[in-house]
């Protein structure tokens, strides 16, 4: 078995666009063709009726399940299934070479935890920056683009995020939570990250352009800066820790926390404007962001396990 390390720099920018490529086809097109297919055998309608359904779905509450499998699919092909292809037959690396037992046990899934719950404090004054950023006169069609499919995004998620069932909430638990927290995590920190670290030799720029590349890829440029910073906790989290089941709880944490807390304003169990982009209250953001940094010194002391066969 070899692993990322064992191979030389040369050719390492090369396996980063194509764990990109390959990643990127899949989750584009392989996927959702084949959950599409799949999606059609319960489909009411005939195959070229549910594309048109998928293509606009918002209104359409018996559609909702057909698109969360074929986004499903399209993860679990394109965020796994074909990079741990690619992976096992260029790298002849398996998944455990990205799970390193060492000193992780659950104190440390719980300082994770802290970790992530209280970034979000920090984060959300970066959110409203990011939220509220113009851009000079000559770049306004490329702002107004943006803003047009900042508009696109946000009224197909929360289109999603309206569900009708505790049935419908564990699904788009599953699918945003679960199965995005998985293939992104092997994607971005198991592949991309050490591969990058190969090619520039340091790891704070394979954490940073990783970070910043899975960012980009949701094209939600006015969500690029908070997202950016949130790849690259998960890359130090990675990093520090050697094993990617870290990196992979703390994107479950940060993405089930959010959906968790939209479903229980729909219940109506606690009040929040979930679509706001303004930052908590300054004593909240001080607060939390001393405790995050406080967590990840103890993170960093006392779980700190560097794999060399991975970075």
């Amino acid at each position: 078995m070899q692993s990322l390390q064992s191979h030389g720099e040369k050719g390492s920018w090369p396996k980063a666009f194509t764990i990109l490529l390959v990643s990127l086809s899949g989750f584009l097109v392989v996927g959702p063709l084949i959950g599409i297919t799949l999606a059609s055998l319960a489909y009411p309608g005939d195959a070229f009726e549910l594309l048109d359904a998928l293509k606009n779905p918002i209104g359409n509450s018996d559609i909702k399940t057909s698109y969360f499998f074929v986004q499903g699919s399209a993860a679990v092909f394109g965020l796994l299934v074909m990079p741990m292809l690619y992976a096992r037959f260029v790298y002849r690396m398996t998944l455990k070479d990205l799970f390193t037992p060492g000193r992780i046990n659950v104190s440390t899934y719980l300082v994770t935890l802290g970790i992530v719950i209280f970034f979000m404090g920090f984060n959300s004054v970066i959110i409203e920056w990011n939220a509220n950023l113009t851009f000079p006169p000559f770049m306004s069609g490329f702002e107004q683009w943006a803003r047009n499919l900042e508009r696109a995004t946000e009224r197909l998620t929360n289109f999603l995020t309206t569900f009708e069932s505790p049935t419908q909430f564990v699904v788009g638990l599953i699918v945003v939570a679960v199965l995005a927290a998985v293939g992104e995590e092997f994607v971005f920190r198991g592949l991309l990250q050490p591969t990058l670290h190969q090619a520039t030799g340091n790891i704070h720029v394979a954490i940073w352009v990783s970070a910043f590349i899975f960012s980009f890829i949701h094209m939600q440029f006015f969500g690029l800066a908070p997202r950016m910073l949130l790849g690259a906790l998960f890359g130090y989290l990675f990093f520090w820790s050697g094993n990617l089941s870290i990196a992979i709880f703390a994107h479950f944490v940060n993405n089930a926390f959010s959906l968790v807390v939209i479903y229980l304003v729909q219940l109506r169990m606690i009040k929040m404007d979930v679509h706001s982009t303004e930052s908590a209250p300054l004593p909240v953001v001080i607060s939390f962001t001393m405790l995050s940094i406080a967590l990840l010194y103890i993170f960093k002391k006392n779980y700190s396990n560097h794999n060399p066969t991975i970075a």
